[in-house]
């Protein structure tokens, strides 16, 4: 079993390698967004859109077992979005998001957003060729997520704790959730977000807009 698991892992991660270089060289900069089901993760992907107004280039891959539902709302606000139905799949892998990007006519220097399948535990292990994995806590799932699921934090750069507009109705304790996440990652940045009020937007497109002026000026150094 451990032999097999190296196989799939070694395979996808030298496909990840091949996306990373290829959005590399165009200046694309992309973020895989990861968490449970529910957390808000399409309504956060909407407001991010809205909020960016077309001053940058953006696309969206929606990662689901079923329906387009998801890429329906994300193609509303004017942005494409190519859906991944993936099955009985709990992730979306390196092979997957390598054969949407030729379909895509994604610009250089482009934002793309990958909405991956709501699961902790399996898309943690497998890297698609992003810059970053984004993992988002809605308050509303409980503050020892982090501790319970660590792999998924651990290999995350931000953690965008969600929902926040609804902390006056929760029992949720915001410093435990993000202190049980810097115990499991302590370099992960966090930003209190909330898709439905706007708070922390302006934090989370100014870590967008600093990822892409990384990511053009590593294309110019190519």
């Amino acid at each position: 079993m451990l032999k097999i698991e190296r196989d799939i892992l070694g395979k996808n991660n030298a496909r990840a390698a091949e996306n990373r270089a290829w959005l590399r060289a165009r200046g694309i900069f992309a973020l895989n967004l990861v968490s449970s089901p529910g957390s808000g993760k399409t309504s956060l992907l909407v407001r991010t859109l809205q909020a960016l107004g077309g001053r940058v280039p953006a696309a969206v891959i929606e990662g689901d077992q079923q329906t387009e539902f998801d890429a329906e709302r994300i193609r509303a606000t004017g942005a494409p979005a190519l859906q991944i139905n993936t099955g009985k799949g709990c992730h979306l892998d390196a092979d997957m998001v390598a054969r949407a990007l030729p379909r895509m006519a994604l610009a250089d220097g482009s934002l793309l957003l990958i909405e991956n399948v709501g699961n902790l535990v399996c898309p943690a292990a497998f890297d698609l060729g992003e810059a970053h994995k984004v993992a988002i806590l809605s308050v509303t799932e409980g503050e020892d997520k982090p501790l319970k699921y660590p792999d998924m934090f651990a290999a995350a750069d931000l953690m965008l704790l969600n929902k926040v507009d609804l902390l006056p109705y929760l029992r949720f304790d915001t410093a435990r959730a993000i202190d049980y996440a810097l115990r499991v990652n302590p370099r992960l940045r966090v930003i209190r977000s909330s898709a439905t009020s706007g708070e922390g937007i302006d934090e989370w497109l100014a870590w967008i807009d600093a990822g892409l002026a990384a990511a053009h000026a590593s294309a110019r150094r190519a």
